[in-house]
């Protein structure tokens, strides 16, 4: 357990920020899941850019790395620019 006040009030930050993490990596995965579902190429192409921009945030708060995020962008348009 913490003995100073500063690291009590670091554990509490820490935990904050580690939810909201979580809320915001778990909202991502499931809009991911949605646009692979999708077969309307019109649909896909307004998720893609709602995704794209959800994964820049994550990478931008390094809650996932930039080069996954690269890569995830990459298949996701690839994806979508094959729909018909």
């Amino acid at each position: 357990m913490a003995n100073h006040k500063s690291a009590e009030k670091r554990i509490r930050a820490n935990e904050a920020k580690r939810v909201r993490n979580r809320y915001q990596h778990k909202t991502t995965r499931t809009a991911l899941k949605k646009l692979k579902t999708t077969t309307v190429k019109s649909e896909a192409e307004t998720l893609l850019k709602e995704v794209s921009s959800m994964i820049d945030k994550l990478a931008k708060k390094n809650i996932i790395h930039w080069k996954k995020a690269a890569n995830q962008k990459s298949k996701l348009t690839k994806m979508v620019k094959a729909l018909k």
